[in-house]
């Protein structure tokens, strides 16, 4: 087996390890609403996340895959060791955030550190305008779409229970079912876009490693990223669970349904158009925007705004590890 080989092989190895690390902490998100509203318990909740999370496999096709591995960096400028800096990058923040109970963006980390590998050995002429004016434009709009659509599904959902006059013996078992069928479209939406990030870092790897002519998914690039997201999906975010299912605001049954379909249809559009969303971003906009159809006083603004300033340090913050990595391997020859 010649190095380069072998080389490419550790960095896909950690490829997986980031997308494991990914399923982890965005667990939470996928299973926050249903724990906090007893609809699962909290491993049952994560079983039915994790499935949900391969199942996408069937459902979505590359489009993200193709937006992360060759649409925002230039691909022609990308090495192992950029591949490689970018994911220690992406991981080191993971673990940074999921100790402290932060329920930050695993996709911005991932971006941000491949972009600072990327610009550590290139510059910045290396980033690609195109891709990074979409994904940046999201940052802002998803918790907004999430928000609005979570209000909207609030107030006809309501309207609705409302205007059958069904007793609450007959509304709840009802409810609770749906609230099955509105985890799992989140969950497959977190699935179908999450996993074709690392899907798209693998690909562009082995172009950069001529492994393969032209920047295509393999099979067993996409299969081995969705199972290694079911993984970490098992294994869960508790810490983060506990924040995103209660820290915003305190959620009923029919916010978390809300909040859940919400967030799946605005991930879905995003998959279809292959923009590359944070999960993260449109489940806490949805929470809120729930929430705040009731009584604004309801969502904890503070706990929200904090949320926020932390995505804003998160594709900055991952860029500054990747970038310090690949420098220091730089100074050590360990950057071809």
């Amino acid at each position: 087996m010649s190095h380069q080989v072998l080389l490419v092989g550790i960095i896909v190895a950690v490829a997986l390890g980031f997308d494991f690390t990914n399923g982890m902490h965005d667990s939470a998100n996928s299973v926050a609403t249903i724990v906090a509203t007893r609809v699962l318990s909290p491993i049952q909740a994560v079983v039915w996340a994790a499935f949900w999370n391969v199942a996408a496999f069937l459902i979505f096709g590359t489009a993200v895959a193709k937006t992360i591995g060759s649409g925002m960096i230039n691909i022609h400028a990308v090495t192992p060791f950029v591949v490689l800096a970018g994911l220690l990058g992406a991981i080191a923040w993971n673990i940074i955030t999921l100790v402290l109970g932060i329920p930050t963006s695993s996709s911005h980390a991932i971006i941000g550190a491949y972009a600072g590998a990327a610009v550590a050995k290139a510059g910045f002429g290396v980033l690609l305008p195109g891709g990074w004016s979409k994904t940046l434009v999201f940052i802002v709009l998803a918790p907004l779409i999430g928000f609005v659509l979570g209000g909207l599904m609030l107030a006809f959902s309501t309207w609705m229970i409302e205007w059958s006059k069904a007793p609450p013996s007959r509304v709840n078992p009802w409810l609770k079912r749906v609230r099955l069928l509105s985890a799992a479209a989140y969950s497959l939406g977190h699935g179908g876009n999450d996993a074709q990030k690392t899907m798209g870092i693998i690909a562009g790897l082995l172009f950069s490693a001529k492994l393969i002519p032209t920047f295509s998914i393999p099979l067993w690039v996409a299969l081995s990223a969705y199972g290694a997201m079911g993984l970490g999906t098992l294994f869960g975010g508790w810490r983060i669970m506990k924040t995103m299912g209660t820290g915003i605001a305190k959620l009923r049954s029919l916010d978390g349904f809300s909040a859940e379909f919400a967030s799946a249809s605005s991930i879905f559009l995003s998959t279809f158009l292959g923009i590359p969303v944070s999960t993260t971003h449109v489940i806490t906009g949805a929470i809120s925007g729930t929430r705040a159809v009731s009584r604004v006083s309801a969502v904890r603004w503070s706990k929200t705004f904090s949320i926020a300033w932390a995505w804003v340090f998160t594709i900055p913050g991952a860029a500054l590890i990747a970038w310090t990595i690949y420098s220091v391997a730089a100074l050590f020859g360990m950057h071809a």
